[in-house]
């Protein structure tokens, strides 16, 4: 129950569209008057007769349903892998971004959407920006895309938060704390693994939901992001290039409701 927005959720407010029952008026509702179970309270205490006295016992407004916002961060892997032996990932995960940025700026404008790159480091970027994202000679530092997504999320306000994340790769590099680079392409490098689970953890402790979306079927890449949704109590998705903007898009709409 987070400020107003437009995503469905199962509590009631009171409004100006009525779709529930009506309740007793309490400080802070919208004074949306169900005129009728208003007198009717009255007439019960008072019986018929004018003049009526009214009582702030008797006032009653109509209730609808509440509908609520979200922050989002969706964060594209933008490193070499995404264009490697010939397959262009990349093109189609843009396609995905705008596509949602122009969803949430249609549909649900009072919600908040950050894109995130990750290649040897995070970026935040505009969606203007979004067409003309190029891949790099990058490694995929997924540890330092996830950082900077819960930082977002704090400064978003919002109760509501959730991170889409578009992959093809196992993370491959970190940050030490002295701010160097370290880079491993071989296999689930321990070291990496582990720190990025590290914010996996962090973001489930601050109610922030990973959907990973994985468009390619490397086994180092399934075997970690195993490991990330069980740390998280996220979820993951094994999507083809062609059913990748069904997904998050479906996923988004649906407000996390159906289980896949």
């Amino acid at each position: 129950r987070a400020s107003f927005g437009a995503h469905d959720t199962r509590d009631l407010a009171t409004g100006v569209e009525s779709s529930g029952a009506s309740k007793p008026y309490e400080f802070g509702d919208t004074l949306n008057l169900d005129i009728s179970e208003t007198l009717f309270s009255a007439f019960r205490r008072e019986g018929v007769g004018l003049p009526l006295n009214l009582e702030y016992s008797d006032l009653h407004v109509h209730q609808a349903e509440y509908q609520s916002s979200c922050a989002t961060v969706l964060m594209l892997d933008c490193s070499h892998s995404m264009i490697l032996y010939g397959e262009d990932r990349i093109t189609p995960a843009k396609k995905v971004a705008m596509a949602l940025a122009e969803l949430i700026k249609n549909k649900f404008p009072k919600d908040k959407l950050y894109v995130i790159t990750f290649g040897d480091e995070a970026e935040l970027i505009t969606e203007n920006e979004l067409p003309f994202l190029e891949v790099g000679p990058f490694h995929t530092n997924t540890r330092d895309g996830l950082r900077l997504a819960r930082r977002m999320l704090r400064r978003s306000g919002n109760v509501n938060k959730q991170i889409f994340m578009v992959t093809d790769g196992k993370p491959s590099a970190m940050f030490e704390d002295n701010g160097t680079l370290y880079k491993n392409s071989f296999g689930l490098d321990p070291k990496i693994i582990n720190k990025t689970l590290d914010e996996a953890v962090a973001l489930r402790r601050e109610k922030v939901q990973i959907s990973t979306f994985m468009i390619a079927q490397d086994n180092y890449l399934i075997d970690f992001v195993e490991e990330m949704t069980k740390a998280n109590h996220g979820r993951a998705y094994y999507s083809g290039l062609n059913d990748l903007g069904q997904f998050v898009l479906v996923d988004y709409v649906r407000n996390r409701r159906k289980k896949w």
